[in-house]
């Protein structure tokens, strides 16, 4: 998956059509007077959440937008055409800022959400409109308005049930890859996992969407590393699945170095339900695994699991245990 995690566009509503300054001319009618119609509207232009967008790299290509201009008023008081509304299809997840990329227009958190983003200038008044008894051949008539046209910020935030945590080379796109349909990129050096990858888990016939958010290290709240550019999808998971390498030193500071840069970036994602899950079994003895987990316990009362993603028992253990973290 190409994923691109904020972008900057333009957008034109459409401008309304100008109205007419028709007058009526026929044969044999001696007074024809005005029959200017009215002119169109433009184009609005509406954003809408698609469930099958996870990315906005569209718009990496393509950053400027205009909806369609209505249609001028003709003779014989026929109004012109609207313009076409122009749809704009973004993830959920998507927000929405102002220019200046801090105040925050829209939120879409549900499929087929649509917000209007920029409305359609009104059509012009043909001359019809301004006959009076007074005025029975008014030459007068208006173009239409102008359409909205701003520049805003698109920033996708990853919407999971899950977000798989945890520090560098834990193993969570491997994780990802055995509980899902996704397939990230997994290699034996750190940082592997640029930018979160998306999968889908079913299970009983329940899907559970999983986000593998990359790696955490100390000082990422502040921009150390890959920074809060992941931090902030973690705010829109559910649930955390924190991911452990067993095999790591001292368990107990691999696991509290992730809890505070969490706590720094926001105290709100230290509530959330959280399963610990210690990777990489396979790869130590059983009483080393005992003794790294006697330690553990005593210092953090919080229950856990052990697996092995060439584990296929345990990998289905994770899973079952993961509906019980979505409502």
């Amino acid at each position: 998956m190409k994923f691109l995690d904020q972008v900057k566009i333009f957008i034109k509503a459409g401008d309304g059509g100008s109205g007419s300054p028709s007058f009526r001319r026929e044969k044999f009618i001696e007074f024809g007077g005005p029959d200017g119609g009215d002119g169109g509207s433009g184009g609005s232009i509406i954003l809408k959440a698609e469930r099958n967008l996870n990315t906005l790299i569209d718009y990496r290509y393509q950053q400027h937008f205009k909806a369609e201009r209505g249609g001028d008023g003709s003779g014989k008081n026929k109004t012109g055409r609207s313009g076409k509304t122009l749809y704009l299809k973004v993830p959920i997840g998507t927000q929405v800022f102002e220019e200046d990329n801090k105040t925050l227009i829209f939120d879409f958190k549900e499929k087929n959400e649509e917000f209007v983003v920029a409305i359609g200038g009104k059509g012009g008044f043909g001359n019809t409109r301004f006959k009076s008894s007074t005025n029975r051949a008014p030459k007068k008539f208006t173009k239409g308005a102008i359409g909205e046209e701003f520049i805003i910020w698109l920033q996708l935030k990853t919407i999971a049930d899950i977000g798989i945590i945890g520090l560098p080379n834990a193993g969570k796109s491997s994780l990802l890859a055995s509980l899902t349909n996704a397939n990230p990129k997994i290699a034996n050096y750190k940082f592997t996992t640029l930018n979160p990858n998306l999968g889908v888990a079913i299970y009983d016939d329940k899907e559970i969407t999983i986000a593998d958010i990359p790696g955490l290290i100390e000082g990422a709240h502040t921009g150390t590393g890959l920074g809060t550019k992941f931090l902030k999808h973690i705010e829109r998971c559910k649930s955390l699945l924190h991911l452990i390498d067993i095999n790591e030193t001292d368990l107990i500071n691999s696991y509290n170095q992730v809890r505070r840069e969490l706590s720094e970036y926001s105290k709100d994602l230290l509530n959330k339900e959280e399963l610990i899950v210690f990777n990489k079994i396979d790869l130590i003895e059983n009483k080393q695994i005992e003794d790294k987990l006697d330690k553990f316990r005593k210092q953090i009362k919080k229950d856990f699991l052990l697996m092995s993603t060439l584990n296929k028992k345990t990998v289905s253990k994770i899973k079952s245990k993961l509906i019980n973290y979505v409502s």
